[in-house]
């Protein structure tokens, strides 16, 4: 096994509450081990313009709680080609660097995956990403920070919508994957949830809205993933519309809002525990695997396998909806 003396970390592609608690976590297990601990600004980019610091203690003091992440993000374009790698690994090897850290999504994994395939740098992932759609961990760093997020908005629209007897069309975050649509639907009690995973057209919805209209039931809630088919909460809205005008209908699109804020403690539990374990992997020769939380444990999954899968939703789910919204 080759000693690790040197390494860095990272973190890419969309921030989520809980990264500054994975980079203090990496750099404190870090220095606990006696490791030079480096951080990279600005995500694979900083890999590139050589942006990389030694960092010590008294670097991450004090940022636990704050959401976004202090090493930034960015995307950079030119990590995507071979020669890109190639400069990116020259600035590690001057330093002498011998693993590399990385918190982010499947596409910052799949970048990571590339890297360590093509030089050796030993890359270990952890899941940073409020969508909670990578495969091989329960949650993902942020996730529950933003559903908490998303939670209280919609509770607030819900006072609205009960005053004014309305519809409300919630758009939440959700490109290819539901979960934060899912789980703030159930915990704010939605009549209806869209979630790219599943297909629920747009003629289900009016047929729920006029059963509703005809138990006297005024007030509904939709959320809807911005990535469902329908074309998020502007193109139901459009739909709903033109077939129920009696309808006083209103969208309400949550964005960023979701991605910021100070991490919940599970978040920050979470993170602090991922964080430990990339480090103790490195220790132990466990490389180029992304470090998830399966049932309270730490589990590790090859890069490869976390890039390809996604977490499946159980069918259980949308019938769960249906019953409680009834």
């Amino acid at each position: 096994m080759k000693k690790v003396n040197n390494i860095a970390v990272l973190t890419s592609g969309g921030d989520a509450p809980g990264m500054n608690a994975a980079v203090r976590a990496v750099v404190r297990t870090g220095i606990y081990h006696d490791l030079n601990v480096y951080g990279v600004m600005y995500g694979y980019r900083g890999l590139l313009t050589d942006d990389i610091f030694p960092m010590e203690s008294k670097s991450v003091a004090n940022i636990i709680q704050r959401g976004g992440t202090v090493l930034k993000t960015a995307r950079c374009l030119e990590f995507y080609e071979f020669e890109g790698r190639q400069k990116a690994y020259e600035n590690l090897k001057k330093r002498n660097i011998e693993g590399l850290v990385v918190i982010g999504g499947d596409g910052s994994f799949n970048g990571a995956m590339k890297f360590s395939q093509e030089f050796d740098i030993p890359c270990i992932g952890l899941p940073g990403t409020i969508d909670k759609d990578i495969a091989g961990t329960d949650f993902t760093i942020g996730f529950d920070t933003a559903v908490n997020t998303a939670v209280e908005a919609i509770d607030k629209i819900r006072d609205t919508a009960d005053a004014h007897d309305r519809l409300f069309i919630i758009e939440v975050m959700g490109r290819d994957a539901g979960y934060l649509a899912l789980h703030s639907g159930i915990a704010t009690g939605a009549e209806n949830i869209l979630i790219p995973e599943h297909t629920t057209t747009v003629d289900d919805i009016i047929n729920d809205l006029q059963a509703n209209e005809r138990r006297k039931k005024m007030v509904n809630l939709i959320v809807v993933a911005e990535g469902h088919e329908a074309g998020g909460a502007n193109g139901l809205a459009k739909r709903v519309k033109e077939k129920c005008p009696q309808l006083d209908t209103k969208v309400c699109i949550l964005g960023h809002i979701q991605r910021g804020g100070s991490p919940s403690t599970m978040d920050r539990i979470l993170a602090s525990r991922m964080g430990y374990a990339a480090v103790d992997a490195l220790l132990e020769g466990i490389h180029n695997v992304m470090i998830g939380i399966v049932n309270d444990k730490v589990a590790y999954t090859p890069l490869d396998k976390a890039v390809k899968a996604k977490q499946e939703i159980d069918p259980e789910w949308f019938k769960i909806v249906k019953i409680l919204a009834s």
